[in-house]
Order: C-alpha cells, then sequence, then structure tokens
C-alpha cells in the first residue's frame, strides 16, 4: 500500500516544485543576449532649453502633450499576444483535464490528494475552484506583464501546464483499488 502523505508534505512538495521550476527558468534568462549599456534605451531624452521670452510674456508657455503611443521594443508585447492566447488555452485544457481525472478518480474510489472530497463531489464547486485556478494563474501573468518581467509571464502558465497535466497523469495511473 503506497504510504499517504501529510499536509505539511504535500505543501513541502509543492513549494520544492515551484523552486526548482523558478531555478531552472533563471539560467535561461542569463543566456539571453544582453545589449551593451542595458539603460541606454530606457533613459529618457535629454532636457531641452527653453525658448526666449518677451518680457510682456508673464506666463510661461506649456508644450502640448505628445499624442503619439510609445514605441514598443522587442521585449515588449502586447498582453493578449498569440503566445500567450495558446498559453492560456493550454492552461485552460490542463485544468480540464485536471477535473476530468479527478472526478475519474473519484468514481474509482480513490481520494484526492489535494482538496476534500466534499469538494470534489460538489461538481459546481469543483468546477468553480479549476476555473478560478485558471483565472488565477492568467492575473499572476498579466501582474508578470505589466512589471516588465516577460518571461515569467510565459513561464508561469508553462508550469502550470505542467503541473495541471502531470496530476492529470497522476490520476488516471494510480491503480484502482480492488
Amino acid at each position: 500500500m503506497a504510504k499517504r502523505f501529510g499536509v505539511s508534505g504535500r505543501i513541502g512538495c509543492a513549494f520544492a516544485v515551484a523552486m526548482l521550476s523558478f531555478a531552472a527558468a533563471r539560467p535561461v534568462s542569463a543566456q539571453l543576449a544582453q545589449p551593451a549599456n542595458p539603460r541606454a534605451d530606457t533613459l529618457p531624452a535629454a532636457p531641452q532649453p527653453a525658448p526666449a521670452q518677451s518680457q510682456t510674456d508673464s506666463v510661461p508657455a506649456k508644450s502640448a502633450p505628445s499624442l503619439t503611443p510609445p514605441t514598443q521594443t522587442a521585449e515588449q508585447h502586447r498582453f493578449w499576444d498569440r503566445e500567450n492566447d495558446l498559453l492560456f488555452v493550454g492552461v485552460g485544457a490542463g485544468r480540464a483535464l485536471d477535473y476530468a481525472s479527478t472526478l475519474n478518480l473519484r468514481r474509482r474510489g480513490l481520494d484526492e490528494a489535494l482538496l476534500t472530497n466534499a469538494i470534489v463531489d460538489n461538481h459546481a464547486l469543483f468546477a468553480g475552484i479549476e476555473v478560478a485556478g485558471t483565472a488565477a494563474s492568467i492575473g499572476v501573468s498579466y501582474i508578470f506583464h505589466r512589471t516588465g518581467h516577460h518571461q515569467l509571464e510565459r513561464w508561469t502558465s508553462i508550469v502550470h501546464i505542467g503541473v495541471a497535466t502531470g496530476g492529470a497523469i497522476r490520476n488516471y495511473a494510480l491503480p484502482t483499488p480492488h
């Protein structure tokens, strides 16, 4: 009979998987080509001298704000671009696969490891938790996007797809008790 992990063991395993994922993602970013002067494209333009004012002008002239949008560099991209769309579809598919495999697991008389059986047996609640997990993944990716961490934005979805699919594979691979 397989040894069952307690709550602290499951949390420790989840923490270890998260740390290994971030540790694996870090060397990838270190190998990317760095510009010679990484701050050169982020620095504002030098201030220009103000035009000479006549003695009759007591109110300083204000320049009109620029209406042109800022140009995007190679690192920047729209949040809802094709790659993120595909990654978010993958997260949703992974969560749907996890949902189906967990219900299959319960029908075979096995217990869910991370949630209580009462939650899993309430199909509407369990589906809501799966949808909330997908929304949380998209939300974390958006936070990374807004803060300029574009690689973490992508890796959030990649790791989520892997964990959800791995959990579903585990659920289907467990033997049915006879």
